[in-house]
């Protein structure tokens, strides 16, 4: 009954941390698909290129940023990955060679976090006991189930949101009068970035008010630099 008591009056805890890999790979995807498709839109709709041709820039632009997104986030996550693999091989190592050495640093840190030196060792112990490498990983190197690299996860949510991003802007340019693609994609992609902003931060458990103020500000400043580009020296920009 106590229990039970306990859990009615504390609920548990609901984190956030175990998103941050694929959020921020899927934050990063689509932001950059609403901007860079948008951008290049009002930059060639702005030199006087035809629909058709606007159209077809942004398709392209939509292809190619994904393709790179999913390339640049799985080299990326993959050298990270890399970086952890050796780490972890060679923290396995020196626990095989200089166990005693390990265990005292392991303790060490402990103390530094403010425990007593005797149950610094006491937890040192118990941890290294049922699993040395994953107390080490997490406690000396910082490695965690919870923030472990996943290129291909990282990848295929980048691509995958860059894409849906991208789409938001060129959809405008269907709906939109020649002489007002321009205006109507930007205005579009800045409540495309609000609510990514909003859904972002709710989905981390962020303040939602700084999100969208940050994605809108880095947003219409691009669009509106690379449209005045288009339009003042009547080339196709990117």
């Amino acid at each position: 009954m106590p229990d039970v008591i306990n859990k009615a009056i504390h609920p548990p805890e609901h984190h956030y941390i175990a998103r941050v890999g694929w959020l921020r790979a899927a934050v990063l995807g689509a932001n950059d698909g609403i901007v860079s498709t948008a951008s290049l839109i009002a930059g060639v709709a702005s030199a006087g290129i035809s629909p058709a041709e606007v159209l077809l820039a942004g398709t392209a632009g939509l292809v190619a940023g994904a393709l790179s997104m999913a390339a640049g986030e799985y080299v990326s996550v993959s050298s990270q990955a890399d970086t952890e693999r050796a780490d972890l091989a060679r923290e396995a190592r020196e626990l095989e060679i200089h166990a005693d050495a390990e265990h005292a640093e392991l303790a060490g840190i402990y103390e530094e976090r403010g425990l007593s030196r005797e149950l610094a060792r006491q937890v040192a112990d118990e941890l290294m006991a049922k699993d040395p490498l994953e107390a080490h990983a997490r406690d000396e190197l910082g490695i965690s189930s919870v923030v472990v690299a996943r290129p291909l996860q990282a990848a295929m949510s980048s691509a995958a949101s860059f894409a849906v991003g991208a789409a938001l802007p060129l959809g405008s340019v269907l709906v939109s009068a020649p002489e007002n693609i321009a205006l109507n994609t930007t205005l579009a992609s800045l409540v495309a970035l609000g609510l990514l902003g909003w859904v972002s931060a709710r989905t981390g458990g962020a303040p939602v008010a700084r999100a969208v103020a940050r994605v809108l500000f880095w947003g219409a400043a691009a669009m509106g630099v690379t449209a005045a580009v288009g339009s003042l020296f009547n080339v196709p920009v990117a």
